[in-house]
């Protein structure tokens, strides 16, 4: 009897590759727009729940080295439709960047008003 493994792998195949790819500057102009047409209520709820999660992204991040590096960094976020991070992008590479990359991995922001919905948490360090 045939097994079914080798038609599942062509299928997630077939599914992976007509999945759109696109690149941080895509990304990035797909969060500004997003983003932007949050409004009201809404959109204090988003900026909130971007908050929580850089506040405790850098909670977590603190328990490693991060060199001091305080170069600026962008990381754009994919939300599905519950607001679950299910892809980034990354503009920087310093340790925090990294690290605060990976930690949004899997996380919960906030159930947007369409998915897919992109955001970002911009950070950059004043004198």
């Amino acid at each position: 009897m045939p097994t079914a493994l080798p038609l599942l792998l062509l299928l997630a195949g077939l599914q992976a590759a007509s999945a759109p790819q696109i690149d941080y500057a895509q990304a990035k102009r797909l969060a500004d727009a997003d983003e932007a047409a949050v409004t009201g209520p809404a959109k204090d709820r988003l900026l909130e729940a971007q908050a929580a999660l850089l506040d405790a992204g850098v909670v977590e991040c603190n328990h490693f080295d991060l060199r001091g590096d305080v170069t600026p960094f962008v990381v754009v976020m994919r939300l599905d439709a519950q607001g679950r991070v299910v892809q980034t992008w990354r503009q920087g590479g310093s340790p925090l960047a990294i690290c605060l990359q990976r930690y949004v991995r899997d996380k919960t922001l906030v159930a947007p008003p369409k998915a897919p919905f992109h955001a970002s948490l911009e950070i950059s360090f004043g004198k």
